[in-house]
Parts: C-alpha cells; structure tokens; sequence
C-alpha cells in the first residue's frame, strides 16, 4: 500500500497523574519529530488526572498547538482512554504508548519506517525491561506465556501497549464493541501485515508506577487477557474434574478419610464456578451495551462533530 509522502502521525497517551513526565515527554516527542519527514500530533487523554497534568497541558498546547487535550467524564482506564485517544486522532498513522516514558518516543521512527515498508502493525518487543523488579518481571513473563499458550490466535510474547497502527487498522479496531478490550490481543485479532520491532524498555523517568505487583490492574489485565481469546480455564476444570474422579478412585483405593475427597471436590468445584462466573461477566458487559467511555471536554481538536461517547 502506498504511503503519502508527508504522511500525519498521531501519538496517542492513556494517563492518570503524570505531571511529572509530560514536560519531559512532550519535549523529547518535538525533538524527535524534528529530525523526521511527517506532519504529527499528540492527543493526551486524561483519564480523570488529580495533579497539575491538565494545567501543565493547557500551558504546553500554548507554545505547540499540536497538542489536543481528551477529558475523560470519570476515570475509565487505560485501554479505553486509547480507544478514546484514536477516536479523536486524525493521523494516517497511530502511535500509543504510555507516558512515564519507559517506552522511549525515540524507537517511534522505526516504527514509522516499518509502516512505510507496508505493515499496517507495528509491535514493540521488549527485550530488556530496566527498573523493574525481579518478581513482577517473572511474573510478567509467565503471564504473557500463559496468555498466548491458550490463546487461538498467535499472540506476540513480551509485546505491550506500545504500537503502531495504520489508519485503515484504526478503523477497524474502533468498530469493536468489546468492553474491557484487551488492545494487545485485539490488535494481533485484526490481522493485516503485522510486524514486530525490538527494543529495549528504559526505567520509569519520575513518579511512582501506577501498575505494582500487587495491586489490581496487572491481575486484571492478566484475567482479561486470558479470557478474551483463550477457553483454556474451561478446559483446565474439565481436566481437574477428570483428574478428581482418578484422584477419587485413588483415594477410595487406599482407604484415604473421606474429608480429603470432600476437600478437594470442593476446591474443584469452586474454581470451575469462578472460571464460569468469569466468562459470564464479560457477557454480560456486552450484552449491557453501555458505552466504553465518555469524554467531557477535547481541549484542541478542529473537528466539533467527533463523537463524545461509543
């Protein structure tokens, strides 16, 4: 597919309270996209931010009006702010990533070229991850394993939130009604050339991570991961139900208390009804049909018409 010689590329951010890195990440942005051939704009979505972010914002869209400001109605998350964030881009091209600045603005040039070769995707593959402890990286790891071990599609291994997508991919993407979309599945679902560039994942530059171990996003983000391509927990209960039944003739063989059959049949049973109630959830967000998001205000953008909700 052909490329336009001077195409726009939009660089899309999800964020919540990351005043400490916008001056630093807008700058970085406008001393990379000097050096580059393209037209480009930066769509900030604030994820109903309580820091000086959105002031810090306003003041910089003053000195680079390419800069456009998404007001979320409430705090929605992450992934939704993306969709939000390209909802309102108008590049020929999107870039999201997040904003702490691990993922370093300037890898997006490789990224850029690979789509001017005719990808349509672009992964990020992080091959080292600086800063980050030992237990949530090895926890990270075997969550992508076991993510894309169940999954029926091929889900790249180590790829997060930080992409490149051609419009027509865009489009696409933004036709899916799925709530709690799982963008780093969802992407890979929709097919296309899709390739995937490595890179290195630099410390977080200020601030606290708004994602520790031992808090609810990864867990949830794990959960809607596997859920979203993969019925791998549905088999593993059948296949535990099985194994229960040996385990029971075992038991009975060797003359084991019948507490312990009582025990494990009940582990059995409760982990296979929270693996139901699971999927159920996820049915019943979709069968309620509200909208992914809701924008209050877009500080920027030239087009009044776009929508403020899906």
């Amino acid at each position: 597919m052909t490329r336009p010689d001077r195409p726009l590329i939009s660089v899309v951010f999800s964020f919540r309270n990351e005043a400490d890195n916008i001056p630093t990440l807008i700058a970085r942005l406008d001393a990379m996209f000097a050096g580059q051939n393209v037209d480009y704009e930066i769509v900030f979505v604030n994820d109903s931010s309580t820091d000086s972010s959105l002031s810090l914002l306003v003041t910089e869209r003053q000195r680079n009006p390419r800069i456009t400001i998404v007001n979320m109605s409430r705090r929605f998350g992450v992934a939704e702010g993306v969709i939000a964030g390209m909802a309102t881009s108008h590049g020929d091209a999107v870039v999201y990533m997040d904003a702490d600045l691990q993922d370093p603005p300037e890898v997006i040039p490789i990224l850029i070229d690979r789509w001017r070769q005719g990808a349509d995707v672009v992964h990020t593959v992080r091959t080292r991850r600086h800063g980050e402890n030992a237990l949530k990286m090895a926890a990270t790891r075997l969550a992508y394993r076991l993510i894309q071990f169940g999954s029926s599609i091929e889900l790249p291994v180590d790829a997060g939130d930080f992409k490149l997508l051609s419009r027509a991919a865009v489009d696409h993407l933004l036709r899916l009604r799925e709530s709690d979309p799982y963008l780093r599945g969802l992407v890979v679902w929709l097919g296309f050339n899709q390739v995937c560039v490595p890179y290195e994942r630099d410390s977080r530059h200020a601030g606290r991570t708004h994602f520790p171990f031992f808090s609810r996003n990864p867990w949830k983000t794990f959960t809607t991961g596997l859920t979203s391509f993969s019925f791998m927990p549905i088999y593993a209960c059948f296949a535990i139900a099985a194994a229960g039944v040996i385990a029971s003739l075992m038991l009975a063989l060797a003359g084991s208390t019948f507490m312990a059959a009582l025990t494990f049949f009940w582990a059995t049973t409760i982990g296979a009804i929270a693996v139901m109630g699971t999927y159920l959830i996820r049915v019943y967000k979709d069968v309620r049909g509200r909208p992914p998001y809701i924008i209050e205000s877009i500080i920027g953008d030239d087009d009044p018409s776009r929508s403020r909700s899906r």
